[in-house]
């Protein structure tokens, strides 16, 4: 009787074992095919950043000459300039959003004050209403500041930077994590409410900088829509989405279509070594904050 019941535990667990295995793979090959078909539009356009036979739209993917001209060609062109100042925007951008927000959600996980959750209610429902409706106003703000057109830049970061409080749900709910105990014993000690922030709680968050400083800088890095609305008629200010949008018009598209390729290239490679690199960080400063809110 006991061999009977051993043998069929053992067929059940090796049934389980075998759904299991196929359930998995099954997965795997579907990650898999999902995977190949986010890459394609990549890929293309890498091989089509190196085609120099033309510079026009083909029907074709895979380049008949190769070559690094379209490369080249983009010192001609105010490419780099746009480069630079989308790095400067989203720079700035990161270090002082990060401040705010991690300021933020430090604030609202430790203290307790009238209408802190009335606070964060509100800035929970101002949060769901898009962006967009905003635009024309700030477009007027920005406007009346001399912050359009070549000095977008500085409109820019404004813009970027002064809604960064509301941001503040998942760092919040990383904070929330974290013992309070080891704030009192860092207060026992004679540590201020900065020192406890500085040389304790963040330290032990560097999932959640990380996460947060990432989010930061590719916003500013990928904007195209406000950035068009108030930074045009000149290169001086334009960032590098708005600039290579003009390359696709109907005038210039023939010439600079490779071109254009070859700086999507260049724009997507900071995001990918940083993703890379962080890759770790990210996604434990991402599941992290989710556990409490």
């Amino acid at each position: 009787m006991k061999k009977q019941k051993t043998s069929s535990v053992e067929k059940h667990h090796m049934g389980q074992t075998a759904s299991r295995r196929i359930s998995n793979s099954f997965i795997h090959v579907l990650l898999v095919v999902i995977s190949i078909i986010w890459l394609i539009p990549f890929v293309f356009i890498v091989l089509q950043s190196f085609r120099v036979e033309s510079t026009w739209q083909v029907g074709y993917v895979i380049p008949q000459k190769w070559g690094f001209d379209n490369y080249i060609n983009l010192a001609g062109t105010d490419f780099f300039r746009w480069y630079l100042n989308t790095f400067i925007v989203a720079l700035i951008t990161a270090a002082l959003q990060t401040i705010i927000v991690l300021c933020m959600s430090y604030t609202l996980s430790r203290f307790r004050f009238k209408m802190r959750k009335a606070l964060m209610k509100f800035m929970l429902i101002l949060g769901m209403f898009p962006g967009m409706l905003s635009m024309i106003i700030l477009y007027r703000v920005l406007k009346d500041l001399g912050m359009t057109m070549e000095n977008s830049i500085p409109g820019l970061i404004l813009v970027y930077v002064a809604s960064s409080g509301m941001g503040y749900y998942v760092s919040k709910g990383f904070f929330d994590t974290l013992p309070k105990s080891l704030d009192e014993a860092a207060r026992v000690d004679g540590a201020t409410r900065f020192q406890v922030l500085k040389k304790i709680i963040l330290p032990l968050s560097k999932p959640i900088v990380i996460y947060t400083v990432l989010t930061a800088f590719m916003g500013p890095w990928g904007d195209f829509v406000f950035a068009r609305y108030v930074a045009f008629g000149t290169s001086e200010g334009m960032n590098v989405a708005v600039g290579m949008y003009n390359w696709l018009n109907k005038d210039q598209i023939n010439s600079c279509y490779t071109m254009f390729c070859a700086g999507g290239v260049l724009v997507a490679i900071p995001i990918t070594i940083l993703f890379i690199c962080l890759q770790k960080y990210y996604v434990e400063g991402v599941t992290g904050g989710a556990v409490k809110g």
